[in-house]
Protein backbone atom coordinates (compact mmCIF):
# COMPACT_ATOMS: atom_id res chain seq x y z
CA UNK A 1 0.00 0.00 0.00
CA UNK A 2 1.13 3.65 -0.91
CA UNK A 3 0.35 6.05 2.07
CA UNK A 4 1.35 9.66 1.34
CA UNK A 5 2.38 11.30 4.70
CA UNK A 6 1.41 15.11 5.33
CA UNK A 7 3.61 17.43 7.14
CA UNK A 8 1.02 20.24 7.60
CA UNK A 9 1.65 23.72 6.12
CA UNK A 10 1.20 27.11 7.39
CA UNK A 11 1.38 30.90 7.09
CA UNK A 12 4.94 32.31 6.84
CA UNK A 13 5.47 35.90 8.69
CA UNK A 14 4.15 38.62 6.33
CA UNK A 15 1.10 36.54 5.99
CA UNK A 16 1.97 34.68 2.82
CA UNK A 17 1.42 30.98 2.56
CA UNK A 18 4.08 28.22 2.77
CA UNK A 19 3.10 25.26 0.21
CA UNK A 20 2.48 21.70 2.15
CA UNK A 21 5.46 19.15 1.68
CA UNK A 22 4.11 15.75 1.20
CA UNK A 23 6.31 12.15 0.98
CA UNK A 24 5.40 9.06 0.12
CA UNK A 25 6.02 5.72 1.80
CA UNK A 26 5.20 2.40 0.08
CA UNK A 27 4.17 -0.20 2.05
CA UNK A 28 6.32 -3.88 0.87
CA UNK A 29 4.43 -6.12 3.28
CA UNK A 30 1.86 -7.24 0.41
CA UNK A 31 4.69 -7.68 -2.18
CA UNK A 32 6.24 -10.29 0.66
CA UNK A 33 2.94 -11.98 0.47
CA UNK A 34 2.96 -11.91 -3.34
CA UNK A 35 6.44 -13.32 -3.65
CA UNK A 36 5.65 -16.38 -1.77
CA UNK A 37 2.88 -16.99 -3.32
CA UNK A 38 4.38 -17.04 -6.88
CA UNK A 39 7.29 -19.04 -5.55
CA UNK A 40 5.13 -21.63 -4.32
CA UNK A 41 3.22 -21.60 -7.80
CA UNK A 42 6.39 -22.48 -9.50
CA UNK A 43 7.53 -24.98 -7.33
CA UNK A 44 4.35 -26.95 -7.74
CA UNK A 45 3.99 -26.57 -11.37
CA UNK A 46 8.04 -27.05 -12.42
CA UNK A 47 8.92 -30.35 -13.60
CA UNK A 48 12.32 -31.23 -12.11
CA UNK A 49 15.32 -33.32 -14.08
CA UNK A 50 14.13 -37.41 -14.16
CA UNK A 51 16.67 -39.27 -13.82
CA UNK A 52 17.01 -41.35 -17.44
CA UNK A 53 17.36 -44.96 -17.54
CA UNK A 54 18.10 -47.29 -20.79
CA UNK A 55 16.93 -50.73 -21.78
CA UNK A 56 19.13 -53.13 -22.15
CA UNK A 57 18.15 -57.07 -22.88
CA UNK A 58 20.56 -59.80 -21.21
CA UNK A 59 20.35 -62.58 -22.55
CA UNK A 60 19.83 -65.98 -20.45
CA UNK A 61 22.88 -67.88 -19.19
CA UNK A 62 23.56 -70.86 -21.81
CA UNK A 63 25.17 -73.70 -20.92
CA UNK A 64 28.76 -74.54 -21.92
CA UNK A 65 28.18 -77.59 -23.92
CA UNK A 66 25.40 -75.83 -26.18
CA UNK A 67 26.32 -74.52 -28.95
CA UNK A 68 25.16 -70.80 -29.81
CA UNK A 69 22.53 -69.58 -32.10
CA UNK A 70 23.56 -69.34 -35.60
CA UNK A 71 23.52 -65.35 -35.56
CA UNK A 72 21.79 -64.16 -39.23
CA UNK A 73 22.33 -60.95 -40.69
CA UNK A 74 24.08 -59.74 -37.34
CA UNK A 75 27.41 -57.81 -36.10
CA UNK A 76 29.98 -58.38 -33.16
CA UNK A 77 30.67 -55.03 -31.41
CA UNK A 78 34.47 -55.62 -29.24
CA UNK A 79 35.30 -52.86 -26.93
CA UNK A 80 38.52 -52.35 -25.60
CA UNK A 81 41.22 -49.97 -24.24
CA UNK A 82 41.91 -46.37 -26.03
CA UNK A 83 38.49 -46.19 -27.26
CA UNK A 84 38.94 -48.88 -29.55
CA UNK A 85 36.14 -50.69 -31.48
CA UNK A 86 36.64 -53.71 -33.39
CA UNK A 87 33.77 -55.48 -35.20
CA UNK A 88 33.17 -58.97 -37.22
CA UNK A 89 30.06 -59.93 -39.57
CA UNK A 90 27.98 -63.06 -39.03
CA UNK A 91 28.73 -65.81 -37.17
CA UNK A 92 32.36 -66.17 -35.77
CA UNK A 93 34.66 -69.24 -36.96
CA UNK A 94 37.63 -70.03 -35.10
CA UNK A 95 40.66 -71.22 -37.05
CA UNK A 96 41.15 -74.42 -38.73
CA UNK A 97 36.92 -74.97 -37.57
CA UNK A 98 35.37 -78.24 -38.66
CA UNK A 99 32.66 -77.03 -40.88
CA UNK A 100 35.97 -75.48 -42.65
CA UNK A 101 35.15 -72.26 -43.02
CA UNK A 102 36.80 -68.87 -43.41
CA UNK A 103 38.74 -68.12 -39.95
CA UNK A 104 36.62 -64.60 -38.55
CA UNK A 105 38.93 -61.52 -39.14
CA UNK A 106 38.59 -58.21 -36.44
CA UNK A 107 38.04 -55.09 -38.50
CA UNK A 108 38.51 -51.71 -36.62
CA UNK A 109 36.33 -48.96 -37.25
CA UNK A 110 35.46 -45.50 -34.71
CA UNK A 111 32.94 -44.07 -33.37
CA UNK A 112 32.25 -41.45 -35.57
CA UNK A 113 29.67 -40.65 -37.90
CA UNK A 114 31.71 -42.46 -40.88
CA UNK A 115 32.80 -45.75 -38.80
CA UNK A 116 29.95 -47.04 -36.13
CA UNK A 117 26.93 -45.32 -37.25
CA UNK A 118 27.97 -45.42 -40.99
CA UNK A 119 28.18 -49.54 -40.79
CA UNK A 120 25.61 -49.80 -38.62
CA UNK A 121 23.05 -47.71 -41.08
CA UNK A 122 23.97 -49.81 -44.21
CA UNK A 123 23.92 -53.63 -42.34
CA UNK A 124 20.36 -52.41 -41.03
CA UNK A 125 18.62 -50.83 -44.58
CA UNK A 126 15.62 -52.51 -43.86
CA UNK A 127 14.33 -51.33 -40.56
CA UNK A 128 15.42 -48.06 -41.22
CA UNK A 129 13.36 -47.99 -44.60
CA UNK A 130 9.94 -49.59 -43.01
CA UNK A 131 10.11 -46.61 -40.13
CA UNK A 132 11.16 -43.89 -42.72
CA UNK A 133 7.48 -45.10 -44.56
CA UNK A 134 5.87 -45.55 -41.20
CA UNK A 135 7.19 -41.59 -40.55
CA UNK A 136 6.01 -40.29 -43.77
CA UNK A 137 2.15 -42.06 -43.49
CA UNK A 138 2.17 -40.23 -39.76
CA UNK A 139 2.99 -36.82 -41.29
CA UNK A 140 -0.06 -37.56 -43.89
CA UNK A 141 -2.34 -38.24 -40.88
CA UNK A 142 -2.86 -41.52 -42.42
CA UNK A 143 -1.57 -43.35 -39.25
CA UNK A 144 -2.07 -43.29 -35.52
CA UNK A 145 1.25 -42.56 -32.94
CA UNK A 146 0.17 -45.91 -31.24
CA UNK A 147 -0.04 -47.78 -34.14
CA UNK A 148 3.13 -46.36 -35.53
CA UNK A 149 4.86 -47.20 -32.39
CA UNK A 150 3.60 -51.10 -33.17
CA UNK A 151 4.53 -51.35 -36.09
CA UNK A 152 7.97 -49.52 -35.49
CA UNK A 153 8.73 -52.47 -33.05
CA UNK A 154 7.79 -54.79 -35.01
CA UNK A 155 10.11 -53.69 -38.26
CA UNK A 156 12.87 -53.67 -35.47
CA UNK A 157 12.56 -57.02 -34.40
CA UNK A 158 12.22 -58.36 -37.74
CA UNK A 159 14.48 -61.30 -39.13
CA UNK A 160 15.62 -59.05 -41.91
CA UNK A 161 16.62 -56.45 -39.36
CA UNK A 162 20.45 -56.16 -37.80
CA UNK A 163 21.25 -58.36 -34.75
CA UNK A 164 23.70 -56.50 -32.79
CA UNK A 165 26.02 -58.53 -30.18
CA UNK A 166 28.50 -55.97 -27.78
CA UNK A 167 31.24 -57.61 -25.83
CA UNK A 168 33.79 -55.89 -24.51
CA UNK A 169 37.33 -57.19 -22.26
CA UNK A 170 38.48 -55.52 -18.86
CA UNK A 171 39.82 -52.49 -20.20
CA UNK A 172 36.92 -50.91 -22.15
CA UNK A 173 35.43 -47.93 -20.57
CA UNK A 174 31.74 -47.43 -19.02
CA UNK A 175 31.30 -44.54 -21.52
CA UNK A 176 32.52 -46.27 -24.61
CA UNK A 177 29.93 -49.11 -23.91
CA UNK A 178 27.08 -46.03 -23.45
CA UNK A 179 28.18 -44.19 -26.69
CA UNK A 180 28.36 -48.24 -28.40
CA UNK A 181 24.05 -48.65 -27.30
CA UNK A 182 23.46 -44.80 -27.91
CA UNK A 183 24.76 -45.57 -31.57
CA UNK A 184 22.44 -48.76 -31.80
CA UNK A 185 19.12 -46.56 -30.68
CA UNK A 186 19.91 -44.11 -32.89
CA UNK A 187 20.49 -45.99 -35.78
CA UNK A 188 16.97 -48.08 -34.88
CA UNK A 189 18.98 -51.68 -33.88
CA UNK A 190 16.21 -53.57 -32.10
CA UNK A 191 17.97 -56.34 -31.25
CA UNK A 192 21.02 -55.96 -29.30
CA UNK A 193 22.67 -57.92 -26.15
CA UNK A 194 25.52 -57.17 -24.14
CA UNK A 195 27.34 -60.89 -23.30
CA UNK A 196 30.68 -62.19 -22.24
CA UNK A 197 33.56 -62.80 -25.29
CA UNK A 198 34.43 -65.99 -25.50
CA UNK A 199 38.45 -67.35 -25.21
CA UNK A 200 38.26 -67.51 -29.69
CA UNK A 201 37.51 -64.03 -29.37
CA UNK A 202 39.49 -62.82 -27.11
CA UNK A 203 42.53 -64.89 -28.72
CA UNK A 204 41.77 -62.85 -31.96
CA UNK A 205 41.53 -59.67 -29.90
CA UNK A 206 44.71 -59.72 -27.99
CA UNK A 207 46.52 -60.74 -31.37
CA UNK A 208 45.08 -57.21 -33.17
CA UNK A 209 45.32 -54.81 -30.18
CA UNK A 210 49.63 -55.83 -29.83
Amino acid sequence: MAEIADDGGGHKKGGKKRAKKQSTRIDMTPMVDLGFLLLTFFVLTSTFSKPKSMEISFPAPIDNQTKPPEVKNGITLILTKDNRIFYYKGQFNAPNNPDGKPATELSETTFSSGGLHKILLEMNTYANDEIAKLETKVKNRQLADTAFKRLAMDAKGDKRSLTALVKTDDQATYKNVVDAVDELNVCLVGKYVIVDMTAPEYALLTAKIK
